[in-house]
């Protein structure tokens, strides 16, 4: 799929829909890029919330190429899966949050695509995540999987197997909100001291006022305990703008 990367378009943002597989799985992810830029670039791979891949996470790819990136949005639950509902949501990440294995095969799978594409300086990758993609991307580091950086944003902390933190070659940062229900607090506790036991070059920031899903416009308080913050969406946006400017330097 690397040739899909260097298609030529007059437009500045560059867009297309890329097949690639995972085992015997098809998946659809989502690239974008800024043609305005030259040469070799970061790569930045997007893992969607547990709906699915959106126009929420094409949108955040888009920004992310308007600041000379090229963003690849990853497909966890596979071609044609997108929940419609929150229960359809819950059913799908349920999963994969009980396989931490496959979750882990289907990210390094979206990782691998980021880094077939030609533009992509391969020593320069990073991952972001939101709510169940940002549970995925500290699985990803888990995984041992070559890259500068991960950024959680409202993803859940939980340390299943914590010996796995000694796996983690990249720096981490998650951005978490301060007021977030979802969170448990044991949770967070075991978190911490699994970057710690395995000496992890971590930060964990937290945004007053701000729970769960506070990066998503979306998240209109519907389901309690998760709404959008526009001041926490945009200091995590900055906290990571800053994050990837010393990894990719």
């Amino acid at each position: 799929m690397a040739a899909a990367c260097a298609v030529s378009a007059h437009a500045k943002l560059v867009t297309k829909t890329i097949e690639y597989k995972q085992g015997d799985t098809t998946l659809e992810g989502y690239l974008a890029y800024d043609d305005s830029f030259s040469g070799k670039r970061p790569g930045v791979l997007i893992v969607h919330q547990w709906m699915g891949l959106t126009d929420y996470e094409e949108n955040r790819a888009a920004m992310l190429a308007n600041l000379g990136y090229v963003a690849f949005c990853a497909d966890i639950y596979g071609k044609g899966i997108r929940p419609q509902n929150y229960k359809e949501a819950g059913a799908e990440a349920t999963k994969y949050k009980t396989d931490r294995a496959l979750l882990r095969s289907r990210v390094n799978a979206g990782l691998d695509e980021l880094k077939k594409c030609d533009l992509v300086d391969t020593k320069h990758v990073a991952a972001i995540g939101y709510c169940f993609g940002g549970t995925t991307v500290i699985e990803l580091a888990r995984s041992g999987a070559e890259l500068n950086g991960i950024v959680s944003f409202h993803g859940g902390l939980d340390s299943p197997t914590p010996a796995d933190g000694k796996n983690i070659k990249c720096k981490v940062l998650v951005c978490h909100g301060a007021d977030d229900p979802f969170e448990k607090p044991e949770d967070l506790t075991a978190f911490e001291k699994e970057m710690r036991d395995a000496d992890v070059d971590w930060r964990l920031i937290k945004y007053g006022g701000a729970v769960h899903s506070f990066t998503q416009p979306m998240a209109d308080g519907s389901l309690p305990g998760a709404k959008y913050n526009e001041r926490a969406d945009k200091r995590s946006w900055a906290d990571m703008k800053s994050f990837f400017a010393e990894i990719f330097n």
